[in-house]
């Protein structure tokens, strides 16, 4: 279901991939941590780190997801995203 490296994404999207992609910022600056990947029941699915500039990567199926970023300092935020089919969502997720 997932595939992002540790420390963050690679450059490449796989072509005809179903991709989840983004940046998690606190006061417009990137921040590390995880983000994780929740069905639309609001499952656990997967965890990725993000690299040090914020960013994070997921493969999914399509459908209805959300995404939930976790920073040090306890501060969290969920997004909710529409994953199309072999498309690429792209995300910015505010903490």
């Amino acid at each position: 279901m997932c595939g992002a490296k540790a420390g963050g994404p690679d450059a490449a999207v796989r072509p005809g991939e179903t991709t989840i992609q983004g940046q998690v910022l606190h006061e417009g600056e990137p921040v590390t941590g995880y983000v994780r990947l929740l069905d639309s029941t609001g499952e656990f699915t997967a965890e990725v780190p993000t690299s040090a500039t914020g960013q994070f990567r997921f493969y999914a199926a399509e459908g209805t997801w959300t995404l939930r970023a976790l920073v040090p300092g306890g501060l969290t935020a969920d997004r909710t995203v529409v994953a199309q089919q072999g498309g690429l969502a792209e995300v910015a997720i505010a903490v």
